[in-house]
């Protein structure tokens, strides 16, 4: 009988020389020691990196080896997401991002949303932190610097701990929008990002297909473009902010 070995989120610890099984769904940042560790294993991973400027696939259409996957648009969109938080607290000048320093879309996020700072006419602190150690001093540099609302960027680490994340935020009482719904979900104020519903049914829908006999190779890897708008209201009223309508009427969740 076939079977299935899931790789987990960061901070799992799993012996690739030992592997139960004969097929591998890697998550970041799970997914490129799964490469190093077997080129006959199936791997199907999913990540927000481009997958062939790292070094995963050698093409998105035609992936080669025994590596497909899924990716999303999380750091793409992240221009997007500080837009959507500069009209929900537009009375913020000052706005800032919280990057992972040693993340390999640090330079690319931070380039991109400077351009974007300039075209909404707000200033944008860049603030690093590449250890979960690192983000009491990111919040206490969020006071010195007066600054009124916060992006999360797309980064394993900040997934690994978005509960943590929406606790320091809400404490701080800081409007910020991250890039998943789990953050919404414990407390934090706003998500816009690939659903995961939709990565991991087509995660799903590959596993049974190459279960069924199909190589990776022959499967392109494909993204998920479907985006989600999630709001927490009970949180902006802690905060005590006015959620504009038109944002309201746009989101695909509303949590009371």
């Amino acid at each position: 009988m076939s079977r299935w070995n899931i790789a987990g989120r960061m901070g799992n610890t799993i012996d690739w020389r030992h592997l139960p099984s004969i097929y591998i769904v890697a998550n970041p940042p799970s997914v490129q020691p799964a490469k190093a560790a077997t080129t006959t294993i199936p791997i199907v991973f999913t990540t927000s990196l481009d997958p062939v400027e790292v070094g995963i696939v050698a093409s998105l259409s035609r992936p080669g080896g025994n590596l497909t996957g899924i990716t999303s648009l999380n750091v793409e969109v992240e221009p997007k997401r500080l837009e959507l938080l500069h009209e929900l607290v537009p009375a913020a000048t000052i706005i800032g991002a919280l990057v992972n320093s040693t993340g390999p879309n640090a330079e690319t996020q931070s380039k991109n949303l400077q351009a974007a700072a300039r075209t909404l006419g707000v200033q944008l602190h860049v603030l690093n932190a590449s250890t979960e150690r690192d983000f009491d001093t990111v919040f206490e540099n969020v006071v010195q610097l007066r600054v009124g609302a916060l992006l999360i960027c797309a980064d394993p680490l900040f997934v690994s701990r978005s509960e943590q994340l929406a606790t320091l935020t809400v404490r701080h009482a800081l409007p910020t929008v991250w890039q998943g719904r789990e953050f919404v979900v414990a407390g934090g104020l706003m998500s816009y990002g690939t659903s995961i519903e939709h990565i991991y049914r087509q995660l799903g829908i590959y596993t049974g297909r190459i279960l069924k006999g199909e190589k990776p190779a022959d499967l392109p890897v494909q993204q998920v473009v479907k985006v989600e708008l999630t709001i927490n209201l009970k949180t902006a009223k802690t905060m005590g902010l006015t959620i504009p309508p038109s944002l309201i009427a746009r989101a695909d969740e509303v949590i009371e």
